[in-house]
């Protein structure tokens, strides 16, 4: 009998990526909203300089660095949690 991955690839891969996209999505959300309620874009300081974006450009850039951490997160959960096979 074969397994639904190997008969089902691409809707393996998808719901993988789902499984690790969505939860980082919606943690960078809240961790998005939680850091830049308390720190305002324009007092960021990066190596002794002060950040030369708009704010617009620093919560883009926060979402998706804060977006990535929560994708490796996720993806070293669903690492550890497969099944030897």
């Amino acid at each position: 009998m074969k397994s639904t991955e190997a008969v089902y690839p691409a809707v393996a891969v998808r719901s993988v990526l789902m499984v690790v996209l969505w939860p980082s999505f919606l943690t960078a959300c809240v961790a998005c909203g939680l850091l830049f309620s308390l720190v305002d874009p324009e007092q960021l300081i990066l190596l002794d300089k002060r950040i030369q974006l708009s704010n617009l450009g620093v919560y883009t850039i926060g979402f998706f660095v804060f977006w990535l951490l929560g994708a490796v997160s996720s993806s070293l959960t669903v690492l550890l949690s497969a099944h030897p096979k």
